[in-house]
């Protein structure tokens, strides 16, 4: 064992240096912060293990509007949709990723549904048609939202060819995202994006 432990030591030390941080600011076409644009960066490897977030996951209606307005969950996740308003909703999406309706619930009533599919599922609410939010459905442990800021900050990302993909509601591309090819430095970059509205 006393021979072999310089080298897993070594070994150690390696894989922490590969691990890069990749710090995003999202702005406008006017040069304004973006706020909740997601960010998302695939590596070639796959998780090791299931994709947890530290956030939970709930979307709640709340003065008459869904919170947070993206959410962002693992491929798999189980998402809690919790009534706080003293008004009934009806929650439904038609996207591709995923269609499902939760019929009229009221005040502290709470249903959840499972997202099995990667993509963006956008939300509506039968009763109330200025409410709109999404879940943004994630096969990446390295995905994360912009803050008031427009700024990200995603660690422990593996040093090497990656993809950096954007995603906002309004972004004048297909899918509503762009992407990158990156290749991410083990000392990590920090890259400012401008989007183009529609």
């Amino acid at each position: 064992m006393l021979v072999r432990l310089p080298a897993l030591i070594l070994s150690l030390a390696s894989s922490s240096a590969m691990a890069a941080t990749v710090e995003v600011t999202v702005r406008g076409p006017d040069g304004q912060p973006v706020k909740e644009a997601v960010v998302r960066i695939d590596t070639p490897r796959a998780p090791a293990g299931p994709i947890k977030f530290d956030w939970p996951y709930v979307m709640a209606q709340q003065n008459i509007s869904f919170q947070p307005h993206v959410l962002i969950v693992p491929q798999g996740a189980s998402v809690s949709f919790p009534n706080r308003d003293m008004v009934r909703h009806h929650v439904y999406s038609a996207s591709k990723t995923k269609k499902f309706e939760i019929k009229l619930y009221g005040r502290d009533e709470t249903r959840s549904e499972v997202f099995d599919k990667p993509g963006v599922v956008a939300l509506g609410c039968n009763i109330h048609d200025v409410m709109s939010g999404f879940i943004y459905v994630t096969t990446s442990p390295f995905t994360a939202k912009t803050d008031a800021n427009g700024h990200v900050t995603i660690s422990n990302v593996p040093a090497g060819d990656v993809t950096l993909r954007v995603w906002y509601p309004s972004l004048r591309t297909p899918d509503n995202a762009i992407r990158e090819a990156v290749s991410l430095p083990a000392g990590g970059i920090n890259k400012t994006i401008t989007l183009k509205a529609r």
